[in-house]
């Protein structure tokens, strides 16, 4: 008589989807490059901006002036959320992704959910380190600041905050147009160039309008003083979410509708 091991179940959770969207974020070589290259960008750009002030920009709030460089950091982070989409759509992977999960929608929710930690992280820890930089230059200067001042630690956990939404919403971009190329050029399109077309037109209300598009409201975040023409941080951080959750809405109820 024989007897017969019964094989192994496996179960599709969400630990284990999470886990695996991870290992794929941290095994490809594009992942290190562009964290690398955004974390180097605030903290060059800061050490510039500290080492070269001669008081001509006073009236710059600090933690702006000190993360000038997330201007450039942000296009980085924007790229690396397509990439996490749309570049597997790109190499084929999404096939091997989707028959692992066969209801599709946790594997669009758990990159953004492993993308938005790390983005998060990685520019929030880039700017408390910039921010402490450029204050060993700034520390005899109208700017100078402690990190343990009213504010400061907020400003930097919003201009983090900002900038992952943003991002959040290119891996959204990504996730809908299945491209790298197309995901790349609707983000700049329609989140940095749309507001200034926009804000042209020579209707009555359109400023009001524009404040409330993704690049306007995320930068009324992270600075100590209100922006001028800008919404109040609190609803600009709503707005940010709601931006990004209808990007990757969309993008999750076309994953479930299309073959692949």
């Amino acid at each position: 008589m024989t007897t017969t091991t019964p094989a192994p179940s496996y179960r599709v959770t969400p630990a284990r989807v999470l886990r695996s969207e991870w290992h794929k974020l941290w095994t490809l070589r594009t992942t290190w490059i562009t964290v690398l290259a955004a974390g180097a960008l605030v903290l060059a750009v800061g050490i510039t901006m500290g080492s070269t002030y001669d008081g001509d920009d006073s009236d710059v709030d600090t933690i702006v002036f000190t993360l000038f460089g997330t201007q450039l950091s942000q296009i980085c982070l924007a790229v690396l959320g397509i990439l996490v989409t749309a570049g597997e759509y790109s190499t084929g992977m999404i096939r091997a992704s989707l028959t692992a999960v066969p209801r599709r929608r946790p594997v669009l929710w758990s990159k953004a959910a492993v993308f938005t930690a790390v983005a998060f992280a990685l520019s929030f820890v880039t700017n408390v380190i910039t921010f402490l930089t450029a204050q060993i230059w700034l520390a005899d200067t109208d700017k100078k600041l402690a990190l343990t001042d009213s504010g400061v630690l907020g400003a930097l956990a919003g201009n983090a905050a900002g900038v992952t939404l943003l991002s959040l919403i290119a891996l959204g971009l990504g996730a809908l147009l299945r491209s790298v190329p197309g995901g790349i050029g609707a983000f700049v399109g329609s989140v940095l160039v749309l507001p200034e077309i926009v804000g042209t037109l020579p209707f009555d209300g359109v400023d009001d309008v524009v404040r409330f598009f993704p690049a306007q409201a995320a930068s009324s975040l992270g600075s100590l003083t209100r922006v001028d023409d800008t919404i109040a941080p609190g609803p600009a951080l709503c707005t940010l979410v709601l931006w990004a959750l209808a990007a990757l809405t969309a993008a999750s109820y076309l994953l479930k509708r299309r073959d692949v």
